[in-house]
């Protein structure tokens, strides 16, 4: 089978590439001439237009002198770029199971996002995205990079192209409390505010929904104009990505399922209301 770019592993491979190249401030041509390289075929690399070879990925990062986690990161991307799914049970400072889903959420035209237990990444607050990062017990500067990556994500739900998002949550993910109080009353106005955006659906599944499949975990679904879609599981330490449509068709499935528990969108805002007094 040809790798297509709709492959998670090769999204993230090629945004990787750029991203150092970037970093060390290489143009691409410039760097194409010191390696030797045809600059299209660098370029079609950086685009994930061609699998580069893993030869030609360690080359390219060891003249760019990138670090050992990085370069060990990056080679682990190249070795999978061919796969259609892919397990990242490797997390680094920046995951390469989250350079994959920036690529998914950036090319995506909907997304469709359930979450049973907290409030999905791209409608938290910096408050609240601190807390539950904080909770997770993970090191301090960790914590800062993982921040900065998360709230630049949600630059596409704004802008003049904004992605279409289909968020449905669990009531119990309102519930909880994340930080304290205070940062949860703001995380719920800013779910109130987000929601009034034209391409933004929140939908609610009530607590008292107490046995539906749903409950096994958090998914999303991107699809793309013109490319297949890809299902993203999150868990704590690993993540995995769907590409053949084996795989992603339950997953359509579970959504029209908990869409069809869920609150409408009006009765949803009422609820997050409720939940703010």
């Amino acid at each position: 089978m040809k790798p297509s770019l709709s492959y998670p592993s090769l999204r993230a491979l090629s945004a990787s590439l750029r991203e150092v190249r970037e970093a060390r401030k290489f143009g691409l041509r410039e760097l194409a001439r010191a390696l030797e390289i045809d600059p299209r075929v660098l370029s079609q690399w950086e685009l994930g237009v061609r699998v580069p070879p893993l030869e030609e990925v360690a080359r390219i990062l060891g003249y760019l002198r990138a670090d050992r986690t990085v370069t060990s990161r990056i080679l682990s991307l190249a070795k999978h770029a061919k796969d259609p799914n892919w397990l990242d049970s490797h997390p680094a400072d920046v995951p390469s199971a989250l350079t994959a889903v920036v690529q998914c959420e950036r090319s995506a035209s909907l997304i469709t996002n359930w979450s049973p237990l907290i409030v999905p990444g791209l409608l938290q607050t910096p408050d609240y995205a601190r807390a539950l990062l904080t909770a997770s017990g993970i090191r301090v500067e960790e914590v800062d990079a993982r921040l900065v990556v998360r709230l630049d994500r949600q630059r596409i739900l704004s802008g003049r192209e904004p992605v279409r998002l289909h968020a449905i949550v669990s009531e119990l993910a309102i519930r909880e409390v994340v930080g304290d109080e205070d940062v949860m009353s703001d995380q719920i106005d800013h779910l109130l505010a987000v929601a009034e955006a034209a391409t933004v659906s929140l939908r609610i599944v009530p607590a008292e929904v107490v046995c539906h499949p749903g409950k096994t975990g958090m998914f999303a679904i991107y699809d793309f104009p013109g490319d297949a879609a890809i299902v993203h599981l999150e868990h704590y330490h690993a993540s995995a990505f769907l590409h053949d449509p084996e795989g992603v068709a339950p997953y359509r499935k579970l959504a029209k399922l908990l869409a069809g528990k869920a609150l409408s969108e009006e009765a949803s805002k009422a609820l997050l209301r409720d939940a703010a007094r």
